[in-house]
Parts: C-alpha cells; structure tokens; sequence
C-alpha cells in the first residue's frame, strides 16, 4: 500500500501581523513575560517582523526602544493602539480623547533603537458594525488615508463597507478576516471590491480542517488572492503567549499545504512589502 506524502512544513520567515503586547503581560517589566520572554519566542518561531500594538502604546514603544528586538533580528512595525484602558473598547468610535491621542502619538512616533514614525492605527473593535459611522471612526479612516497608515480592525463585513466608504484609499487589514465567520463567498466579494482590503488569519472560523490542514474553501481563495492576506497571533491575553509556540507551528503546517511561493507571500512578502521590511 502506498502511504500519501504529507506536505513539507513552511520553513521561512514569518511575519506576525497582528501581535499585542498588553500590559498583563509585561506588568511594568514584572509580568509573566518578560520583553526578553516574548522576544525568544518570536526568535525561536522565526519570527523576523511584528505589527504590535497594545493596550496601552507602552508595550509597542519597549519593543521597538530596545537593542535585543533588532538583535534578535525582528523587525517592530508599530501601529497606534486606541485602547489607553479597557473602558476604552467601548466607546472609542466617539471619544474624541482617543482621537487626539492618536494624534499626539503619530507626532512622536516610537524612540530608541528601532526609532521612527507609527505605521498603522489599531487594532479596534466594533462589536456594533453600526459604530463604524461614530464620528472618531469615521476621523480615524480618513485620518490613516491621509498619512498613509494601515488600519488593523476586528469587525464583521457590514462595517468593512461602512469603513471603507469613509476612506476608500486606506489600507484597512481585516482582523481574522471575520472572527464572526463571514461566509468564504463574501470574503472574495470584498477582497474584489476593495484593492486596499488585506486579510489576517489569526482566530478565522473554518480555516483548517482535520489534521491542521487548509479546508478547500478556504485554500481555494488563498490562491486565488495570494498578495491579500497575512498571518497573526492576537496574543490579545496572557494565554496566548504561553501557547505561542504552538501557534507558529500551525501556521507552518497548513501553509506547508500551499505553493511555496504563495507561501511565502502569506507568511511574509505581503506584509513586508506594504510595510517596507527587509528580511534581515
């Protein structure tokens, strides 16, 4: 009897698009992980590029301030995160506090080793797609157009068309291409509507079947638009760093299932050409 031949797992370098480092977890630098903690397991993971952004922007400035982040050859694409605190999910669409925080922060950008200006705003949350029209929603988008920043938002599809109608030009990243589990058919609508739409893949309902591999659905639409999505973490609590590990190789399993150049693109190119990175 023949035994089927299993794909070789993906071995290149991977570019984590959507990582927190939350203040649970560093804790004023006695949390349970450590900037040198998290930096080993990206290194570890092969990880050579982050899009952080956490609650609150302290966590993104320590990694991109300190030597070991570029030493251990990661690159920190900092994004501003919205949240200051908790209450913060809530009511950010019209908090025009949050609004000028984002400003104040965009005019400092991040110091230190990797200094240089913030790339993106989010990740933010409308559990109501309606909020997407709330007034420092719709400042944000065009705010992002205009200085030609990314925009990483955890919504459902109804408010991808409300966002996007604020800002057609943005480049709006679709946490978990729809943790709510948009149908495949409506992903590709959008994907075709919009150029700017990226989609990252952390949490996505219905992306891998039995034994970690891509379901068909789901492959069949990787192909079709290999430069549109990006892969993530989401260590959005302290449980996901401790599992990090894990994560990384389940990434490498399924997009072990692809092409190697689409592969690639998935894991790393995509991301690393909108944000300028070079593999180091």
């Amino acid at each position: 009897m023949t035994v089927p031949s299993l794909a070789a797992e993906y071995a290149g370098p991977l570019f984590d698009t959507h990582l927190h480092y939350n203040e649970e977890a560093w804790n004023g630098n006695t949390g349970p992980h450590s900037p040198a903690d998290v930096v080993a397991r990206m290194k570890r993971n092969g990880v050579k590029a982050i899009v952080a952004n956490s609650r609150p922007n302290d966590g993104t400035k320590s990694l991109a301030a300190m030597p070991e982040t570029r030493q251990a050859g990661i690159t920190v694409v900092p994004f501003i995160r919205l949240y200051r605190n908790r209450a913060d999910y809530d009511n950010w669409f019209r908090d025009e506090s949050i609004y000028e925080m984002v400003q104040a922060e965009f005019a400092r950008g991040v110091t230190g080793d990797q200094a240089g200006p913030y790339k993106g705003i989010g990740e933010f949350h409308l559990y109501d797609s309606a909020n997407a029209n709330g007034p420092v929603a719709r400042k944000l988008m065009q705010f992002a157009a205009k200085n030609k920043l990314a925009v990483l938002a955890h919504v459902d599809d109804t408010a991808i068309d409300l966002l996007m109608a604020h800002a057609p030009d943005a480049r709006l990243v679709w946490a978990h291409t729809g943790i709510g589990g948009a149908p495949v058919a409506r992903v590709d609508a959008l994907l075709g509507k919009y150029p700017q739409l990226m989609g990252e893949l952390s949490y996505r309902p219905g992306l891998t079947c039995e034994g970690g591999k891509l379901c068909p659905e789901w492959r069949a639409l990787l192909l079709k638009y290999p430069g549109r999505f990006m892969i993530g973490s989401d260590t959005w609590v302290n449980q996901r760093w401790q599992y990090y590990d894990e994560l990384m190789k389940g990434y490498r399993a399924w997009l072990g299932d692809l092409p190697l150049d689409v592969a690639r693109k998935i894991a790393w190119n995509n991301a690393a050409g909108i944000f300028g990175v070079i593999e180091k």
